[in-house]
């Protein structure tokens, strides 16, 4: 039998009315939104009562002891492949290690003479310290790496003698934020560098610090109080610009592809790297053009202009050329391209279906080369230029882990690199089938189940529907050991491809956002009932679960249909819509959610805005959330207002949680948080949705 949580925290109610539009919206809980005594000994107090109530539940030590088994098993993995002159650079993943490691390889064939450049886990024993991004000097000699601490993404810029690992250069911060993310681009001789800063605290007003993310320069041994500003102001408002830099490989050129917002709108400029010259804007925000990369003397475009499954363009490189001279090289058709990469000889293409890659080969004219072989309904990743003359990219799938392939333009077909994950967790037992629900439309929606082979369809077996639904973003098949202790119990999980990502174009992302946000939810709710009409669950076993976006998600269908399931993990979400716009990440994702300064968007914004929607007296299923309390991208009070407002309206029995963590949105967090967070998940929905776990 479930135990019940202890007593309800009292929690003031305290209204407070603000008009939009003519329309007066009252909510009781904004004082949440304090950072007073009385908010946060009320924050502290409801995640003990979290804490201490799914530590007493009578399998929670079981379930943390095998997820910590699972996620602290000896194995490697690696990310983020890229070279530097002769050597290759990729981020290691080691548990039991906390964070990933930066390590430098001469070769991709034998790991023998790996080398750990930088570590974060004796930089900081703690493990609150994390490596947001590297970018390793034309010739190797160098890294520049973004460090940054308890998941607040405010990074520091450190600059690495590759051979050494030591520091060979002035540390310079505020080089990346969880508003407008941090590149760098090196110039050809690897004595200075491009890069993205944000003001620093006491120039602007605290409430200023996420924005006005400016491109600059940096000489190596100079002081970086004389850095210049090199570009600036490239948007209309570019309070939320987004600076995405590169250099060529062939060190004649950098890039920045600029981004307004988080919403998909994009202005393309390129400068040679010699002193003197100047930037110039080659694509603008109707070229639509979202990915570029160079090859030898071109620069391939991905534009969705009159082409909403993308098409690629060429266009040399030169003093006056833009996307006006460039010409298709391979149209646009059918399926979705997501991603481009170039080598001298070679261009690369990576497709989208549904969620599941494939990949295409070209020549700088469109001619296809060999087909590039891959296993089904796997997700291709990381497609990137190493160097001139080589290209590399990641597989895996839902049921088989990541594995490193890399062709030169001279090799007849790709080639495995030792860059394997190994790792002593198995997935060898669970089967993977792609279905498909019929939202309120008529469109149809892929879901994928994973489940045990001989699962029963009975609607018995307990069953978590996770979803995402925005910024383009495709739930691609992922190889996830933290849901082996689900599965292995005899569960499913479900994972649900709706619009607002970008499964299926452009089309499908913007079928979910502004106005059509609804068709979110909508597809989500519809994925539910497939479960429970087909039999994979029922209603009392199944179980919604998302994060940030997702966590929108799952908030407006407890909202929406408190009856569809019986326990709901909410992590990290936004959920109250009309406001969020106020935080400093919140105004980058107007470009995606729209404004309450916009009367129809305001009534699209409060007709699904689930904090707004809780209704007094409605038996509401268990909820958990979770919130970070440094979380750049999400204001942690969203999960603060929305469990006081729950709390006081659902007429059932069911508990209504709030679990704290002392990080951010996630992004960094160390492997002991995730052994944390993952064990807190998994408790609560083997506890609510009837499953019986066996140690």
């Amino acid at each position: 039998m479930s135990r019940q949580p202890p007593p309800a925290i009292d929690t003031p109610r305290e209204p407070v009315t603000t008009t939009y539009h003519g329309e007066d919206v009252t909510e009781d809980y904004r004082w949440l939104e304090e950072s007073s005594e009385r908010s946060r000994e009320w924050t502290a107090a409801q995640d003990s009562r979290a804490r201490a109530h799914l530590e007493s539940l009578p399998f929670h030590e079981h379930v943390r002891g095998r997820v910590e088994q699972v996620l602290k098993a000896e194995s490697t993995a690696y990310a983020r492949l890229t070279r530097g002159g002769s050597s290759y650079f990729a981020l290691k993943t080691q548990p039991p290690l906390q964070q990933p490691l930066l390590v430098v390889l001469p070769t991709l064939d034998d790991l023998g003479g790996e080398r750990v450049v930088v570590d974060p886990n004796k930089i900081d024993e703690s493990g609150a310290t994390t490596i947001d991004w590297y970018v390793a000097s034309p010739d190797g000699a160098h890294v520049a790496v973004s460090l940054s601490s308890h998941g607040t993404e405010d990074g520091t810029l450190h600059v690495y003698d590759v051979a050494t690992s030591e520091l060979s250069d002035a540390v310079i911060p505020h080089v990346n934020s969880g508003t407008a993310g941090g590149s760098l681009a090196w110039r050809h001789d690897g004595q200075g560098f491009w890069y993205t800063r944000h003001p620093a605290p006491g120039t602007v007003p605290d409430e200023d610090l996420g924005f006005d993310q400016d491109v600059w320069f940096h000489r190596l041994g100079s002081n970086p109080n004389d850095d210049e500003r090199d570009l600036s102001g490239v948007f209309a408002d570019s309070r939320i610009t987004e600076n995405f830099l590169s250099s060529s490989a062939d060190g004649q050129w950098v890039m920045d592809h600029a981004q307004k917002g988080d919403g998909g709108e994009w202005q393309l400029f390129v400068r040679r790297q010699v002193e003197g010259s100047g930037w110039r804007l080659v694509a603008d925000i109707e070229d639509r053009c979202i990915r570029a990369a160079y090859g030898g003397a071109s620069l391939f475009l991905l534009s969705l202009k009159d082409a909403p499954h993308g098409q690629v363009l060429r266009m040399d490189l030169g003093d006056d050329e833009g996307v006006a001279d460039a010409h298709v090289v391979v149209p646009t058709g059918p399926v979705t391209i997501e991603e481009i990469a170039a080598t001298t000889g070679r261009l690369w293409v990576v497709d989208i279906v549904g969620g599941p890659s494939a990949i295409r080969c070209f020549d700088h004219d469109g001619t296809a080369l060999p087909e590039v072989a891959s296993p089904p309904t796997c997700s291709v990743e990381s497609m990137t230029g190493l160097g001139v003359d080589q290209a590399g990219w990641a597989v895996e799938t839902f049921v088989s882990p990541r594995r490193w392939w890399v062709q030169g333009d001279l090799d007849p077909e790709p080639r495995p690199t030792a860059l394997d994950t190994v790792t002593q967790v198995h997935f060898t037992d669970i089967e993977v089938e792609r279905v498909f629900a019929t939202s309120r439309d008529g469109t149809r929606v892929p879901i994928n189940l994973l489940s045990r082979r001989g699962t029963p369809q009975d609607g018995t077996a307990p069953t978590v529907l996770y979803g995402y639904g925005g910024y383009a973003i495709s739930l691609k098949p992922w190889f996830d050991p933290s849901w082996l202790p689900w599965l292995e119990q005899g569960c499913v999980l479900a994972i649900a491809n709706i619009r607002g990502g970008g499964e299926y174009g452009q089309d499908w992302h913007h079928a979910g956002r502004l106005a059509t946000k609804q068709n979110c939810f909508d597809d989500f709710i519809a994925c539910a009932d497939h479960l429970v009409e087909t039999r994979v669950t029922s209603r009392d076993r199944l179980g919604l679960i998302g994060g940030s976006n997702g966590g929108l998600l799952v908030g407006a269908a407890l909202t929406q249909r408190p009856d569809l399931a019986a326990a709901i993990v909410c992590a990290v979400p936004v959920l109250d819509a009309l406001r969020s716009e106020l935080s400093a990440n919140g105004a980058f994702n107007v470009t995606e959610f729209g404004s309450v300064s916009d009367p129809a968007m305001f009534k699209a914004l409060r007709a699904y805005s689930p904090y707004h929607n809780v209704q007094d007296g409605t038996p509401y299923p268990a909820v958990l959330f979770t919130a970070g309390e440094l979380d750049p991208r999400v204001q942690p009070h969203d999960a603060k207002k929305m469990t006081a407002r729950l709390q006081a309206a659902s007429s059932s029995e069911q508990p209504i949680l709030l679990r704290m963590e002392h990080g951010g949105h996630g992004i960094g967090q160390s492997l002991d948080q995730q052994v944390g967070e993952v064990a807190a998940y998994l408790t609560f929905l083997f506890d609510r949705l009837g499953a019986s776990y066996r140690s």
